[in-house]
């Protein structure tokens, strides 16, 4: 067993709430007050991080994460970064500034965009390899400006002609961590070149396995090395038995004809290979959804992005999590139905078994030294040249 616990991430639901999946019964929207609740009991909790979700039924992420941020104290901020919806350079200043704002917890999740219809609708007409160059440009040039201050690219999709950032840069040097998932051997190029974790919706372990020595081998050959995350939800309860009671109320409301135009809806609109992966695990069966020791994959009948949720007793979700650390997984972002409850049910019987206890919060610190226990200080604000 690694001697370094697990890093536990929340989730706040910004496209809305409940106690039920695919129903409106008990529905919860996506107000700030209730966001607001979730952030601060993560935060006094001890998780980690909180992963803000993107899509066009959410509400925007940078908006949430400046509004909460100054009302946590440690609690890191994962929002959705994409590519081809803003130039680098505006990017680069938003990056820097909310990292100022939330004084050092901005982390960024690059979503290069798995629906080709949703992309459309904001005017992004590239067919999935296309969509990750243009990906590949935006890192190039994002990075260049908050690592040195300037950039000149000329690529296929993008360039940049003696970009600047100014005089602010991030606190985080060289620049907020950047994180990641894309199954497909394109999105496994991006993640090799730029990005620091790399994240990956929970599968069979197996198939994690054979997953993530596919990236590291693809980062060794550029020379880097990556930390990994997972991306799962958690049913928790004192017993396994009370788990399971819990996961069949969760879809209790779901009939079999809105899981099959469910499944239609998520299998026609997609060329996400992760999405495609999760939606095998199933097949769109309620009497295949135990996909390995308690994975379970319930949420994936009517939801799209991860469908698996780890479900008992907390011995027995502790066990199946050491599984997927044992593989190189080092922070879990987690989720539950509804997330204010769950974040305490989580913290309060979970976290004691695998040892997770208060965190403290270091602005300023170089992310890459922070897991050698080196600390390079606060970053200066740059001078901008004349």
């Amino acid at each position: 067993m690694p001697d370094t616990p697990l890093t536990l991430f929340w989730f706040l639901p910004t496209s809305g709430d409940g106690s039920y999946i695919g129903t409106d019964k008990g529905h919860r929207p996506a107000d700030i007050g209730y966001l607001r609740d979730i952030a601060l009991a993560a935060d006094r909790l001890g998780f980690g991080g909180a992963l803000l979700p993107t899509g066009p039924n959410c509400l925007d992420g940078w908006t949430v994460a400046s509004a909460l941020a100054p009302q946590t104290q440690a609690l890191k901020f994962l929002v959705a970064l994409r590519p081809g919806f803003l130039t680098p350079g505006l990017a680069a200043r938003q990056a820097a500034a909310l990292d100022r704002v939330s004084n050092g917890r901005l982390l960024l999740n690059i979503v290069t965009g798995g629906s080709p219809k949703e992309l459309a609708g904001d005017g992004l007409l590239l067919d999935h390899d296309e969509r990750y160059a243009l990906t590949d440009e935006f890192l190039t040039i994002w990075r260049r400006l908050l690592a040195d201050g300037q950039v000149d690219f000329t690529g296929k999709h993008l360039t940049a002609r003696e970009a600047k950032l100014g005089y602010f840069d991030s606190l985080q040097r060289p620049y907020p961590p950047l994180w990641f998932g894309g199954s497909s051997p394109a999105g496994i190029q991006v993640a090799a070149d730029h990005v620091d974790t790399y994240l990956t919706w929970a599968e069979p372990p197996a198939m994690v396995r054979q997953k993530l020595d596919t990236v590291r081998a693809a980062a060794a050959q550029r020379g880097r090395t990556l930390a990994f995350g997972l991306r799962v939800h958690l049913i928790v309860r004192e017993t396994d038995a009370a788990a399971w009671e819990a996961a069949d109320r969760l879809i209790s409301h779901l009939s079999d004809e809105t899981i099959a135009a469910a499944q239609q809806r998520l299998r026609a609109d997609t060329d996400s290979v992760g999405q495609l992966r999760q939606l095998q695990l199933h097949g769109g069966r309620r009497d295949q959804l135990q996909v390995s020791p308690n994975l379970w994959a319930g949420v994936g009948l009517v939801r799209h992005g991860v469908g698996t949720a780890l479900v008992g007793s907390p011995e027995t979700v502790a066990e199946r999590l050491r599984e997927y650390q044992a593989l190189g997984i080092q922070t879990i972002i987690a989720s539950g139905y509804p997330h204010l409850e769950e974040a305490y049910r989580v913290a309060e019987l979970l976290f004691p078994v695998l040892g997770i206890g208060p965190r403290r919060h270091a602005p300023g610190r170089d992310f890459r030294a922070a897991a050698y226990g080196q600390d390079f200080g606060t970053a200066a604000p740059r001078v901008a040249a004349a």
